[in-house]
């Protein structure tokens, strides 16, 4: 009895000692020049996944792309650890002239990485490993897209609307994948408009959107 009280305490202190891979404190975002986001603050630990919630166009790829630094945030604090964070947008990644094997080998070798071939596997490429990227599918290439961020060894991944062109065999994967990156200490950051079984805690990025308030003679102009 005394040993699993002893085990129980264990788990406890590393549950609740993770260490905070990714903290924003009062951060502001603009979109074109115009300032869309204010007062947004979050923690996110080792192990842990957030969901960015809230319709399209409040801000969410704005946010993430001014938390990977892409794009200059107009007041608040990003801290983490230089590069910490990988990134998957809208776009894949990926050269077209290049072979599946070859685009995650590119990558690879940019972070000095050596676990191609369980990227692949991972996302169900190894038999497509040949083939030229310009002839995948829409979904084998966000697959392809989303194996990249296997091979950078970064411990916080970024990712905007992940399941996007994905089936449900694909979209399985991905939860998988991001399963057991966060049961090894990964952390993500992920807008997305579904329900991933993830065990990650919501975030509305609508709650930090800037009201504008016009007055009568601003609203007549558009009369």
């Amino acid at each position: 009895m005394c040993f699993l009280v002893k085990v129980a305490a264990s788990v406890r202190h590393c549950f609740l000692c993770r260490p905070t891979v990714l903290r924003v404190s009062d951060l502001a975002c603009a979109r074109g020049g115009l300032r869309l986001l204010e007062g947004i603050s979050f923690e996110l630990d080792s192990g842990e996944a957030m969901l960015l919630r809230g319709p399209n166009g409040c801000g969410k790829t704005t946010l993430l792309r001014t938390i990977v630094g892409l794009q200059p945030q107009t007041a608040g604090m990003i801290e983490a650890e230089p590069d910490s964070i990988a990134y998957c947008g809208h776009q894949n990644g990926i050269k077209p002239t290049l072979t599946v094997f070859e685009n995650l080998e590119f990558w690879a070798a940019l972070h000095t990485s050596d676990n191609v071939d369980q990227a692949l596997e991972a996302y169900g490429l190894s038999g497509l490993r040949d083939r030229p990227a310009r002839s995948l599918s829409a979904g084998q290439s966000r697959r392809l897209g989303l194996a990249r961020l296997l091979v950078t060894g970064r411990s916080v991944w970024a990712l905007d609307e992940p399941t996007v062109s994905l089936d449900a065999s694909g979209a399985e994967m991905f939860t998988r994948t991001l399963r057991s990156h966060l049961c090894s200490g990964g952390a993500a950051i992920v807008a997305t408009h579904f329900d991933l079984d993830i065990g990650a805690r919501n975030f509305d990025v609508a709650d930090f959107r800037i009201r504008v308030q016009h007055d009568a003679a601003f609203e007549r102009m558009f009369l």
